[in-house]
């Protein structure tokens, strides 16, 4: 008898040999013959139905370029605008109100985030190569700042809708602002390592690559991203949504000269929201409904997804650098205390810084006047 091991042939075409051989009997009773291996004809076989892998070579070579630039463009202007954030806001003891709290915990969590893009385009462009416990830890701090900084979004909209919308019950809390701040900044914080336990659990080394999922048709998949979709997008959107919403009425109800400013400065803010998070969010959302299915056996289909998935995801992370921008820097006051910074380094003139005071002067009759988040530029 032959072993499969003593056959130079590759195993399935051995297989298929077996499966279509019909030995042939004698009529007078004879032992059967067996055919020889040449005897055999494989013209007739249908290869239809034999699997043929997804080429996915033009969209890592898409990758290889398109991920590091972008990363790279995100995490040095993530690192200039939150540094400046924290500094201005730690040099001049900004911390007075609950954004001011709350300004701060997001800078950091931004910075975190930031810190941890360059591992991210290293591991877009080669193998990874740092070991399995950088690859987790790398993991839970780009969840960790991710799941904070959208919850912090959600807090500062809400601080926002009781301090004008609500301004008359809100004073009466004062006192106890800046130790609510922060007991639910830590509070955040515990709750964004909570929420990041399954990457921790998860995260492995798969192919070179530091990820948490074993394939694209990994139901551990649809479990994590639908749980990233309702707690990191789904539920901030909602308590911005109606914290602006009711914002923007009280303020069409009075006759403040800065109305109109303050109400673009609102628009901008959940502009930038929606433009960064949402196209990325709908990509994620179809393609955990692909993964819950199974996957899916079109090769284009599932090529112009990972290529979706790159760009909107780039276009997702452009927030770490942005936010800086939408909640400090277009404040009156911490714009001024950051000319002055920027003057005691030597990077400003006094002619410029005193052209900023002036202007401050002018905009003094912003509304909330008292927090370096103002709705006024």
């Amino acid at each position: 008898m032959i072993s499969v091991s003593d056959l130079s042939t590759p195993l399935p075409t051995v297989l298929i040999w077996f499966i279509h051989f019909k030995p042939s009997s004698s009529q007078d009773g004879e032992n059967t013959t067996t055919p020889s291996y040449q005897d055999s004809n494989f013209s007739d076989l249908d290869y239809s139905d034999f699997p043929v892998p997804c080429g996915k070579e033009y969209n890592r070579q898409f990758r290889s370029w398109f991920i590091p630039t972008f990363y790279s463009i995100i995490c040095l202007l993530g690192l200039v605008g939150n540094l400046l954030v924290i500094i201005t806001v730690l040099s001049f003891k900004r911390l007075k109100t609950m954004t001011d709290v709350y300004l701060l915990n997001l800078s950091c969590a931004d910075l975190l985030f930031a810190l941890s893009l360059p591992f991210w385009a290293a591991n877009s462009m080669t193998e990874w190569v740092l070991g399995l416990v950088l690859c987790k830890a790398i993991h839970v701090v780009y969840k960790v700042s991710f799941y904070s900084s959208m919850f912090l979004l959600s807090f500062i909209s809400v601080d926002r809708y009781f301090a004008i919308a609500k301004a008359v019950s809100s004073y009466r809390h004062r006192s106890q602002a800046m130790l609510l701040s922060k007991v639910s900044s830590a509070g955040i914080w515990v709750m964004a390592v909570i929420f990041s336990i399954p990457d921790m659990n998860y995260t492995t080394v798969n192919n070179n690559t530091c990820t948490p999922y074993s394939s694209s048709s990994d139901h551990l998949r649809v479990t994590i991203q639908g749980t990233q979709i309702v707690l990191a997008f789904a539920l901030p959107l909602l308590v911005m949504c109606f914290c602006y919403s009711s914002i923007v009425q009280t303020l069409y109800q009075t006759r403040n000269f800065e109305r109109n400013k303050a109400i673009k400065v609102i628009l901008a803010v959940v502009t930038v929201f929606l433009v960064s998070q949402v196209p990325y969010n709908l990509v994620l959302f179809w393609t955990t409904i692909v993964t819950a299915q199974g996957g899916t056996d079109d090769c284009s289909y599932e090529n112009s997804l990972l290529y979706a998935a790159d760009v909107t995801q780039c276009v997702a992370f452009l927030r770490c650098c942005l936010n800086p921008f939408v909640y400090a820097f277009i404040g009156v006051k911490f714009r001024h205390d950051l000319l002055k910074l920027l003057k005691d380094i030597g990077c400003l003139t006094q002619e410029r810084l005193l052209r900023s005071a002036w202007g401050r002067r002018r905009a003094s009759g912003a509304m909330d006047t008292e927090t370096t988040t103002t709705f006024s530029p």
